[in-house]
């Protein structure tokens, strides 16, 4: 690691206090995921603390408002269209986050969530599903991001997903856009807030494995880890985009 990149850890990432929020209800996915935000994140394990809301649905602003960061994952069967006991709890953390101006970041079903909590409209649409590695297009805001200053326009993304948004709320700027699914990524413009559709924490070894435990419901039929295998790639910039964040945000 280069000196300028030890510095930015010591001062932001290596100090910052982190709440990942957990829609779990696989251990082995729940591991997983904690495991690929502490690495997307170059945080230190001591630094993150988990909080998986389908155990524990309930969450105090009083107790998350004490972190620098919060970031929310993905969801595996649920879905922002449907509600759960902690589907307020977790609406209104992320309405205060946004209104308090707070790094967030948030990854697949955190990204409907964000959504949904603002007003927009997520429905569930299986021909526009996604599941493997797909391109994404930066649009003109996208382009002009801090978040994706020196990225390539195009890029390669982990999806997996049956949700999408159909409505933008106010408030919400797109970043990015996939062929078949607009809202790929999103932004409160002038706030440290961020969502992707995509799965920012996830390198193509990691969606593999998560392809496999989740195969029956995500593909058409149950298929082998060779089958698997053929519909992933390599994401290396989008790979980047979490580390960026807490560079830019948190540093």
């Amino acid at each position: 690691m280069s000196a300028t990149a030890s510095g930015l850890e010591a001062a932001g990432r290596g100090a910052a206090r982190v709440l990942l929020l957990q829609v779990r209800d696989e251990p082995k996915a729940e591991e997983q995921e904690r495991l690929c935000f502490l690495e997307a994140a170059g945080l230190r394990p001591e630094r993150l603390t988990c909080h998986n809301l389908v155990n524990e649905p309930q969450l105090a602003w009083s107790w998350a408002r004490g972190f620098d960061v919060v970031m929310v994952g993905g969801a595996g069967a649920h879905t922002v269209t449907a509600s759960y006991p902690f589907s307020e709890a977790l609406r209104e953390t992320l309405l205060r986050l946004v209104d308090e101006r707070r790094p967030l970041f948030a990854s697949c079903y955190g990204h409907h969530a964000l959504v949904d909590a603002l007003g927009g409209l997520v429905v569930t649409d299986h021909a526009t599903g996604e599941v493997g590695t797909f391109g994404v297009e930066l649009t003109e805001a996208g382009r002009r991001d801090p978040l994706f200053a020196g990225l390539p326009s195009r890029f390669a993304v982990q999806l997996g997903h049956h949700d999408r948004v159909d409505r933008l709320p106010e408030g919400l700027v797109e970043l990015a856009a996939s062929e078949r699914c607009p809202c790929q990524a999103l932004r409160a413009p002038g706030r440290p807030i961020y969502s992707t559709q995509f799965h920012s924490e996830m390198t193509m070894i990691h969606m593999q494995a998560r392809l496999i435990w989740y195969r029956d419901g995500y593909l058409a039929e149950r298929a082998t880890p060779d089958e698997v295998s053929r519909l992933l790639a390599p994401s290396d910039e989008a790979a980047t985009l979490i580390r960026r964040f807490f560079d830019l945000y948190v540093a």
